[in-house]
């Protein structure tokens, strides 16, 4: 999940994950910036590098939602643990060397995280694993880590994880990336010059593109409001009247200028769409992801078949979207 910063990638990961628990598949959500608001949506405390479960699976055919962080370090202490190298873990810590070790080659950092999530792609316990990716310039980055690796590092362990990753994220059977944004001129033009960097530099698919924060239709706004008023059998104070008209002709101007929006992307980016509401809440929690989580699958439930691979740009149902 990729996005330009403050679009809600995080909240939509978020939602994206129960909607999948909620369909039987068991989720796990991988944050890498370490200052997600995730746990709060779930109304769990934070987590760190520790799985921790979200939402346990129920009766009724859910799953899990598992959450976790990584780091670059921690993935770096992992690895060498996984391969019997405890002692060299060990001594890059209190040497304080790790850092050094972490940094040794341009990239090295991005491909040590997405070298994990690769390898927590392939365990069977998993049917979806989302990664909540860095703000949007960093995202081209991040997921080209890989081929800059393989170009600059042609022989040894860093060569061949770079390549496994590689070849994970240019498969579009196994991951997609789903970019995030407002119906809004700034980040609707982030989001298309994104999406065709990551399709030309990365070589990655991309999944149906998620517009957030989409004011719903609301009926009456053309309405008198004394007219109204006194339909409903109800007065209004001095003034009142000409505040809530003032009111509903800046929803319909919003309102105006999010469907311009919206059709320009279309007409840019050829790739679905699916809408999740404006939610009028200061601090989500657990009720408005419910909202976005039945939104997120109405959305899904209303997109095209999936393309075929030879397709370009091609569109996959979400729930693949970083398996």
């Amino acid at each position: 999940m990729a996005g330009k910063g403050g679009v809600g990638k995080t909240t939509v990961t978020a939602a994206l994950a129960r909607t999948a628990a909620l369909a039987g598949l068991t989720t796990l959500v991988v944050e890498v910036e370490g200052k997600s608001g995730l746990a709060t949506l779930y109304g769990q405390p934070p987590f760190a590098y520790d799985e921790v479960v979200l939402s346990p699976g129920g009766p009724g055919g859910a799953a899990d939602v598992i959450a976790r962080t990584l780091t670059p370090d921690e993935a770096l202490l992992e690895y060498l643990g996984d391969h019997g190298l405890n002692r060299i873990s060990r001594r890059l810590v209190s040497s304080g060397a790790l850092d050094v070790v972490a940094t040794a080659v341009p990239g090295i950092r991005d491909i040590l995280v997405l070298g994990k999530v690769k390898s927590l792609s392939r365990e069977p316990r998993l049917d979806l694993v989302l990664l909540d990716a860095p703000a949007a310039g960093h995202a081209i980055t991040f997921l080209g880590s890989a081929r800059g690796l393989v170009d600059a590092v042609k022989v040894g362990p860093i060569n061949t994880q770079a390549q496994d990753v590689m070849d994970l994220l240019r498969d579009p059977e196994l991951c997609r990336v789903l970019l995030v944004t407002l119906p809004e001129e700034t980040p609707v033009n982030e989001l298309v010059e994104t999406a065709f960097n990551l399709e030309d530099q990365v070589g990655v698919s991309l999944g149906p593109v998620i517009v957030n924060g989409v004011y719903p239709e609301l009926a009456g706004m053309e309405a008198d409001p004394e007219a109204a008023a006194r339909a409903a059998g109800a007065s209004l104070r001095p003034g009142e009247a000409q505040h809530l008209a003032d009111a509903a002709a800046f929803r319909r101007e919003r309102t105006a200028l999010q469907t311009e929006q919206v059709r320009r992307l279309a007409e840019d980016l050829p790739l679905p769409q699916i809408a999740l509401p404006f939610l009028f809440s200061a601090d989500l929690g657990p009720a408005d992801l419910a909202v976005l989580s039945d939104a997120m699958r109405a959305g899904i439930e209303a997109l095209p078949e999936p393309a075929s691979p030879a397709g370009a740009p091609a569109a996959a149902a979400p729930e693949e979207a970083a398996r």
